[in-house]
């Protein structure tokens, strides 16, 4: 049944983590989630042939794209790339302004590729995919889709910041994937610039991909695809962990910490010696002193002792508001629609407004929508709930959205989240009175952050 059948299927699970995980597992079958991430999982990459055309009907076509053309929507640059790679040449040949059917059509019958730069902004069927996919990764799953003429070659080789999924979608595509060339071009924080074949070597895998199949290469490997004569090309980039290393993360942590240990410890506000310049920098950088070792161990010291002051959850914290600020919003089922604001029947009727009402009882069952769209953080201006169901489809169209809660409300907060995907009764929220747990129940029902076991109101 394709993608169409795989959503309704994780669309039956109570558990929003199971459905992401069930995704990924689909998204790698046959092979196993645990056999790829000891394997592949930014070591190698990986192959899977599936035989099967229809593994991924349904989640992005040709004619998916000419819809999209037709919307009005997709405009050069912002939405949509034209380019061409040929004799050694990359170019790229985006007008300015709406990307009119006529023209794009003109450019790939010429033999250009086009790159859909933001496939889920125009298909919901990608924007339900990638919903549930990031919460698997605790990381922006994004996509592009690259549809490119029979003969021809879009792009240089390169390699990308992001771990990438090439899912062939129609046609055919010939794949050639090498070696990062140098140690700091494994896992590298940004992407490379166009290269050149005279900087290759030999490919360590050399592959056509047809309808079905799956690719996976870590970031660093570089990669190039061009088309058989006899066939164009429709494949989907999916992609996670840009910017997403233990070096990212310390480049919250840190400041963070030594902002902390100046605050607290006399010993970082302490002046250095007067007469350091003479004896440290490079050009002393040969001298075996006593005066030297000092230094350099005085600075070891204070670097160890940062650990002390490290606030690493506060620092987890604003990597997880940054992720919710990059999320997709969820695509809801049908129960969850009906159960949650977004099905609540308030309306114009008879001359006036009627089922305005949003009537939470101590008895109402309530729980997370999903489990990963708040993240409790403690800021300096207060505690902040953060969440991502009024998020953009376009990637930070929107600003970060987030509530200033009291923070006696934040056991209750705590308290849904270890519950989910339990309901719970509004009486049993860990707030002191009835009147603040039933406060706190609708003005997150009322943000999409909370559904009802029952339908609060029938239409």
């Amino acid at each position: 049944g394709g993608v169409t059948e795989l959503l309704r299927r994780l669309a039956r699970m109570e558990d929003s983590r199971q459905r992401a995980a069930e995704l990924f597992r689909w998204l790698l079958a046959p092979v196993a989630p645990a056999e790829f991430l000891g394997r592949h999982w930014e070591r190698a990459p990986l192959l899977v042939r599936r035989g099967d055309p229809g593994y991924y009907a349904g989640l992005f076509s040709t004619a998916d794209f000419d819809a999209a053309l037709r919307g009005g929507e997709v405009h050069f640059g912002t939405h949509l790339d034209v380019t061409s790679y040929a004799e050694g040449v990359r170019e790229t040949h985006n007008p300015s302004g709406r990307a009119l059917p006529a023209v794009v059509w003109d450019f790939y019958q010429n033999g250009c590729s086009l790159r859909l730069l933001c496939p889920q902004a125009f298909s919901p069927t990608v924007w339900h995919f990638l919903s549930i996919l990031q919460e698997q990764f605790g990381s922006m799953a994004g996509a592009n889709t690259y549809l490119t003429p029979p003969g021809t070659q879009g792009f240089a080789p390169h390699y990308d910041d992001i771990e990438a999924f090439v899912l062939q979608l129609e046609g055919k595509k010939h794949w050639r994937v090498y070696s990062p060339r140098t140690d700091a071009e494994v896992l590298p924080q940004f992407s490379s610039a166009n290269l050149t074949q005279a900087d290759l070597g030999e490919p360590i895998l050399e592959t056509v991909l047809e309808p079905g199949d799956l690719l996976y290469f870590p970031r660093g490997f570089i990669h190039q695809g061009d088309c058989l004569p006899d066939a164009h090309s429709l494949h989907i980039t999916v992609s996670s962990y840009q910017r997403n290393s233990w070096g990212d993360f310390l480049e919250k942590l840190l400041p963070a910490a030594l902002q902390m240990a100046l605050e607290e410890d006399l010993e970082y506000r302490r002046g250095l010696p007067m007469d350091y310049l003479q004896y440290m920098g490079v050009a002393n950088s040969d001298t075996v002193n006593a005066q030297r070792t000092a230094f350099v161990e005085k600075v070891q010291s204070l670097i160890k002792k940062l650990v002390d002051y490290a606030p690493i959850d506060a620092a987890v914290d604003q990597r997880a508001k940054s992720f919710l600020h990059d999320c997709l919003p969820p695509v809801l089922t049908q129960s969850e629609k009906a159960q949650s604001v977004y099905g609540f029947p308030a309306r114009w009727q008879d001359g006036g407004p009627c089922n305005v009402d949003i009537l939470i009882t101590k008895d109402t069952e309530v729980r997370l929508l999903r489990h990963g769209i708040v993240r409790l953080c403690n800021e300096e201006a207060g505690v902040m709930l953060y969440y991502t169901t009024e998020n953009s489809r376009v990637y930070h169209k929107e600003e970060p959205k987030f509530l200033e809660l009291d923070p006696e409300y934040t056991d209750s907060v705590e308290f849904l989240l270890s519950s989910y995907p339990n309901y719970i009764s509004v009486d049993n929220l860990p707030c002191e009175t009835l009147e603040e747990k039933v406060s706190l129940a609708t003005l997150l029902f009322e943000k999409g952050i909370l559904t009802t076991k029952k339908p609060l109101a029938q239409v």
